[in-house]
């Protein structure tokens, strides 16, 4: 039985010694060392054995036992050291070699022209207010001189919530909740996203951007406004800019005028952007009317002002060339990505 044991012996160091991974590893060490291994049956044998053999055999086994734990316990750390070498030898980095190039995001068209048109409006002293876009009837069609019975309602789709609450159409609100909580002398632009029962096309949707600007105080004049949208225009689209006022209605100004500036792309001579008519249309303006500033509660006797307003997302169709309005609200990578 020490023969067999010594046998035993040799050919488990053997046979760990040409193992190379953990399962071959864990298969050895069931078949000497198990419940039914080869070490668990030599010992049942012990029974045959005499007295005087039994310590000696017993002794032998459990030193055997042991070397072949040690092995297994060695042979194991061997093997998870060079499965980490390995490992680390594969996930190797050569930091030499150039990275991969990230995608950074940038800002959208609208968002830049609009940055584009703050930057103009504060540095002429402007100011930046805001509104809410659920509004109430009375601030967006009411105290801007447009009654219930007024026919310029007609103009403008209107999306109601209830009688008296609706979508906001315009960004105007804003003036007037600026001019009720602030006294002259008053200079704000009001950005924001507005709303209206339209159908989606090239060129409409029912929700867009507008910009509106209010300038109050003692003695302003048509000229004043003139000015201002004057430089403005050559300051967005370049100092040769030319600009003309023609005139139009607004309910809640008198008198008012649309502003039409030179084609930036044809330098008005004519072409596909302007129509062949050398100008392009870009917003409304005109007086604050006396009934506005009063609703208000500005004194129309001692003060004046001027507004005009804007469609962000044409100005921008304008800046860039681009010919359908849906391409600025869909979001294509493909398209974004050219800004």
């Amino acid at each position: 039985m020490e023969e067999t044991l010594r046998k035993l012996f040799e050919d488990a160091k053997n046979e760990l010694k040409s193992a190379d991974n953990m399962k071959t590893l864990e298969e050895l060490r069931i078949k000497y060392l198990g419940k039914k291994g080869e070490l668990t049956k030599i010992l049942r044998g012990m029974g045959s054995l005499s007295p005087e053999e039994r310590p000696i055999v017993g002794k032998l086994s459990n030193e055997i036992r042991s070397e072949i734990e040690n092995m297994l316990t060695s042979r194991k750390d061997d093997i998870l050291k060079k499965e980490k070498e390995k490992k680390i030898k594969s996930e190797y980095i050569d930091i030499t070699l150039p990275g991969n190039r990230i995608d950074i995001g940038h800002k959208h068209p609208m968002t830049k022209v609009l940055d584009e048109i703050k930057e103009i409006f504060l540095g002429l002293g402007f100011s930046i207010a805001e509104g809410p876009e659920v509004e109430l009837d009375y601030y967006n069609f009411e105290a801007l001189n447009t009654p219930p019975d007024h026919p310029a309602r007609d103009l403008q789709d209107t999306f109601y919530i209830t009688k008296n609450i609706l979508l906001r159409t315009q960004t105007s609100p804003v003036q007037v909740r600026t001019m009720e909580k602030n006294k002259p002398p008053i200079k704000v632009i009001s950005p924001g996203r507005v709303y209206r029962s339209d159908e989606i096309d090239a060129t409409h949707s029912p929700v867009f951007n507008q910009i509106e600007g209010l300038a109050v105080d003692e003695g302003i004049t048509m000229g004043d406004l003139k000015g201002v949208l004057n430089l403005f225009a050559k300051r967005l689209f370049g100092s040769n800019t030319k600009t003309k006022f023609r005139p139009h209605y607004f309910p809640f100004t008198e008198p008012s005028a649309e502003m039409d500036v030179s084609c930036f792309v044809c330098g008005g001579e004519g072409c596909r952007v302007c129509g062949y008519s050398g100008w392009i249309e870009i917003l409304g303006s005109g007086m604050v009317h006396p009934n506005v500033l009063r609703m208000s509660g500005i004194d129309p006797e001692k003060y004046s002002g001027f507004a005009f307003g804007m469609g962000l997302d044409r100005i921008t169709m304008l800046s860039y060339g681009i010919d359908d309005l849906r391409l600025l609200y869909e979001n294509d990578l493909r398209f974004i990505k050219q800004f």
